[in-house]
């Protein structure tokens, strides 16, 4: 199905966030002044603005070649909370793969295609593409012909209605390194519960935080899939006590189910999402929050 339509013309809308080099220029106002405050740190300059220099050259590549009735529009990454997307929009995500994941819960299925400008510094699990074959894959979306991948995201509900989406993982627990206290509730068990947090993750978090935590799990627990609907959770170094049990602490959570938690913290209680702790919910005692499988998903453009 093609995604423009007669009256409304595609919108290319770009997503960035500074390079390290516009983050030294902008804490130290001068080239001369960052590159002293590298060398002072045994690093050289020029590495740093090559790299910039990498991501700047994949944006006009774009630029340059995208069709004349595009509109298009740049947003940083601390803009994204403020941007309104419009339906018609294709989104073009040139950074790291941590930059998808940042925009993916401000979307209502508009398509992602991920640019690595750097593979020597980025991964690229979800900035797959290099600028050359990204503008080739721009046409392919608006017309409904590029193959899109439907992720699976995770949503954490408040009893007080608050919501908070994330492609990776949600984390909950203290913002401090205080032990978490909580009740935990899942497929018709209880258990109160102290530990450093609970960790609910998606299959795209499979290959980060939540990879590591798994190698401490049973041989034969696996991991989601990135397209499959269901969520992994880990509690994290659970302390057993005549209070608090170790029972529940690891399992898959189904499409239709969902991990429920009531806080017994104090107001240093939160729930983020991928990593972003500046967007958090509080949760203070008394406080219920249920997680699962979230609507929205992440069309990610594969191929």
């Amino acid at each position: 199905m093609t995604r423009g339509s007669p009256t409304v013309s595609p919108r290319a809308v770009v997503v960035t966030r500074p390079t390290e080099y516009e983050a030294l220029l902008a804490r130290h106002g001068t080239r001369q002044q960052a590159r002293f405050f590298l060398e002072q740190r045994g690093r050289a300059l020029p590495e740093v603005a090559d790299r910039h220099a990498r991501r700047e050259a994949a944006l006009q590549t774009l630029s340059s070649a995208l069709p004349m009735r595009w509109r298009r529009t740049r947003v940083d990454r601390a803009e994204l909370d403020r941007f309104v997307f419009g339906p018609e929009d294709v989104v073009v995500v040139v950074g790291q793969d941590g930059l998808v994941a940042n925009v993916a819960k401000y979307l209502t299925g508009q398509p992602v295609l991920g640019v690595n400008p750097d593979r020597e510094l980025h991964d690229g699990v979800l900035v797959r593409h290099d600028a050359g074959t990204a503008t080739k894959l721009l046409a392919a979306t608006v017309e409904g012909h590029a193959r899109i991948e439907s992720r699976t995201m995770v949503q954490a509900s408040l009893d007080d209605g608050q919501r908070l989406l994330a492609l990776n993982e949600i984390f909950v627990g203290q913002r401090t390194h205080q032990s978490a206290l909580y009740r935990l509730r899942w497929q018709g068990h209880e258990e109160r519960q102290s530990s450093s947090g609970v960790i609910v993750s998606t299959g795209t978090g499979a290959t980060g935080w939540a990879r590591s935590i798994a190698r401490q799990t049973p041989p034969g627990f696996e991991l989601p899939a990135p397209t499959q609907t269901r969520l992994a959770f880990f509690v994290r170094e659970p302390f057993p006590s005549r209070a608090t049990g170790t029972g529940l602490q690891h399992g898959l959570v189904a499409d239709g189910e969902s991990l429920e938690i009531s806080s017994e913290m104090n107001d240093l209680g939160t729930v983020f999402g991928d990593g972003i702790e500046s967007d958090r919910l509080e949760f203070g005692w008394g406080m219920r929050l249920t997680v699962g499988i979230a609507r929205n998903r992440l069309n990610l453009v594969v191929g």
